[in-house]
Parts: structure tokens; C-alpha cells; sequence
């Protein structure tokens, strides 16, 4: 099964840096997408290399003929891309982006590394868990390590596309579910998960509205200084879709279920991208919410994109108590204008006749 955030899962490594990118040329505006001629599904997945050619035969036939139509992959494994493609799935690479903590870059660049408003580093003092290692999106040389690391992937002919996850801060604020678990009550932004306070962010907020973030009883409360941040990330996204765009594929990102949320919770600014697509992690459970509550959040985020690019919703398949609550979150989320939905867990037999019934039931928007 998938090692896909443990720390969400459970509670909630890669080589030396490779010579540096020239920046990467502006992205080319994509034209507004046309409405759905039919559902479009998704699974997030870690690829096991166990598995046989003839399992991923048979497991991608069922995919495919359920609806789903492509799979982010979190491992390179040329095996599972070409027996996904060979089922006429695509077949994208999902790699983290900011939380990065491979042994070789946090020995050669401590530096590089986010610094919470408490001062200490994500380098040496990690927040929440121990794989929490949050780089610093000011840095120019982090974009340039960025933008090598994926080249290097959409280079592979086997890879239709590359998916972003944790593209974004730290979570000032966990989902409300998790702070019993870490005894943390997060009704207000705490110093030592508020990022990031390094030299070369004050340095470039400085420069740029003119005040000390040091200086700011509050920074907080500051509406400039987290504008500023969600800037930064927004720069990192501009960058790597430009890479994408000039290899001419795809680059799609898993994101916070609602804008609000994104912003509030991890200073994440995604209806502002230029990406191919993206994926909410609508996870109801973690919220505390009902399944009702996924079409809500579906909804607001296809209004707030105001059709630059498609949602497809993510749900948290253990959230679900049975089948017959899949597809009534599937039919939610379909309903309220996502392009499709993106599952992350087991997909049994029952998920997949779940999402099949629910795609038979709902009209896709503009048919």
C-alpha cells in the first residue's frame, strides 16, 4: 500500500543535488478547458515492486474499465508506468516539492532549509514528525534544485506528466481531527509551525514592502507578510510549470481541500496557479465533516477557478465507513463540478463499482 503521507495517515530520498537549471522560461497561459465529455478518475498510488506484469495487467483493465484514467505514481517504476500506459492510462510521476528531507541535501545544504518563527530550522528541529523537512521557497537555489529534480524525471518517455505534493508551507494549522493525537490546540497560529522566518525571506519582504518582519508585533495578523508567502510558493509553481511546459507535458498538484483552507492552514495559494489541474484533498474525516461536506468543498473551489483549469476531487477512501458512502461522496463531489475524482487507499472491487455507478449517474456539465 502506499506510503503517501504517513503522518496524515497514521496521526495526521533522493541523490546528491544535481547541477543547477538556468531559469526556466514564463509559462505560456493555458486557454480556459472545455466542460467534461466524460468523467476523468484518478488513483494516487505507491508502485510495488512485487507485482507481477500479468497483476498490473489485470489490476489497470479494472481501472480502466471503471473510469478511472490515470495514476500518480510516487516511486519511478518503469514496470508500472508502461503496464498502466499499455492500459491506456497515463502514467505520472508525483513527487514532493517543498518537504524534502533526502540525507544528502539536508548534509550539503542545511541552509536551504524553512526557519519557523520561533527560529529554529526545519534542518535540526523538524515540526509535528520527523520527516517534516520544509525547504525554503526564497531561495533561488532550492527553485534551481527543484527544477533540475523534475526535468529529470519528465525526460523519461514513460512519464506523461509530473504531480506536486507538498507544494506549500508547513501546516501552521493541522486539520482539526489530529490535535488530539499531537495535544496541540491550534486555534491560533503557534511560532514554532509559522514559516518562514530565514534571512532571505525577511530579507526579500524588506525589499519589498519596506518593513522589518522583526520589528511586527504581530506577523501573523500581518496581511502583506502572508500574501508575501503564498508569493513565494506561487513562484516555485510558475518555475516548475514552465519545465513542465517545455517538455510538453502535464503538471497537475495534490492541494488543501478548499482556498480558504489552503491559505489558512498551509499559506497555499492555488487558485492562482497555471497548472494543467489539481486535486483537493477533499479528506472529510480529517475535518470532522460529513460526506455532504465534499461537494461543498468541491463547489467552492470550482468557483473559485472560475474554469482556468479542472478539480478533481481526492478523497481519503478510510474516511468511508462502506461502499454506499464512496459513492455518495463520489456523486457529491461529480455533482458540484469536479472534472472527476482522484481516491488515495485500497481500491477494491466494491470502490470501483462504486465509482462506476456514480459516473453512470451523474451528467457531466456541458453534455
Amino acid at each position: 500500500m502506499t506510503s503517501r503521507r504517513n503522518f496524515v495517515k497514521n496521526s495526521l530520498a533522493l541523490g546528491l543535488a544535481a547541477p543547477l537549471l538556468p531559469a526556466a522560461a514564463p509559462a505560456t497561459p493555458l486557454p480556459p478547458p472545455a466542460a467534461p465529455a466524460a468523467w476523468k478518475h484518478w488513483v494516487w498510488t505507491n508502485p510495488d515492486l512485487k507485482d507481477s506484469e500479468a497483476q498490473l495487467a489485470a489490476r489497470y483493465r479494472k481501472y480502466y474499465e471503471a473510469g478511472i484514467r490515470g495514476i500518480f505514481f510516487e516511486a519511478d517504476s518503469e514496470k508500472h508506468f508502461r503496464a498502466a500506459k499499455a492500459q491506456k492510462l497515463e502514467a505520472h510521476r508525483w513527487i514532493w516539492t517543498m518537504n524534502r528531507g533526502e540525507k544528502s541535501l539536508l548534509a550539503a545544504h542545511p541552509e536551504w532549509y524553512a526557519v519557523s518563527r520561533k527560529g529554529e530550522s526545519c534542518a535540526t528541529n523538524p515540526p509535528y514528525v520527523d520527516y517534516y523537512r520544509w525547504l525554503c521557497p526564497s531561495r533561488e537555489e532550492v527553485k534551481q534544485y527543484l527544477e533540475q529534480d523534475y526535468a529529470a524525471a519528465l525526460k523519461k518517455d514513460y512519464v506523461d506528466g509530473i504531480h506536486l505534493d507538498y507544494v506549500r508551507f508547513c501546516d501552521v494549522i493541522l486539520p482539526v481531527n489530529l490535535w488530539d493525537k499531537y495535544k496541540i490546540v491550534q486555534t491560533s497560529e503557534l511560532p514554532e509551525y509559522d514559516f518562514c522566518y530565514c534571512p532571505v525571506c525577511k530579507a526579500a519582504y524588506k525589499t519589498e514592502h519596506g518593513i522589518d518582519i522583526d520589528t511586527v508585533q504581530y506577523p501573523e495578523a500581518s496581511p502583506s507578510w502572508r500574501a508575501f508567502r503564498y508569493q513565494r510558493v506561487n513562484e516555485v509553481v510558475r518555475r516548475l510549470t514552465a519545465v513542465a511546459r517545455a517538455a510538453r507535458k502535464s503538471i497537475t498538484a495534490a492541494v488543501f481541500p478548499t482556498p480558504d483552507i489552503a491559505h489558512r492552514n498551509v499559506k497555499q495559494d492555488w487558485v492562482n496557479w497555471n497548472i494543467t489541474a489539481v486535486c483537493p484533498m477533499i479528506y472529510h474525516g480529517f475535518y470532522k465533516e460529513n460526506v455532504a461536506w465534499i461537494g461543498q468543498a468541491v463547489a467552492e473551489g470550482v468557483q473559485a477557478l472560475n474554469g482556468k483549469f479542472p478539480l478533481y476531487a481526492g478523497l481519503f477512501l478510510p474516511d468511508f465507513k462502506n461502499e454506499a458512502e464512496v459513492q455518495q461522496g463520489i456523486e457529491n463531489a461529480l455533482r458540484n463540478g469536479a472534472a472527476g475524482v482522484s481516491l488515495f487507499g485500497e481500491v477494491s472491487d466494491g470502490t470501483l463499482l462504486a465509482l462506476k455507478t456514480a459516473s453512470a449517474k451523474v451528467t457531466p456539465r456541458g453534455k
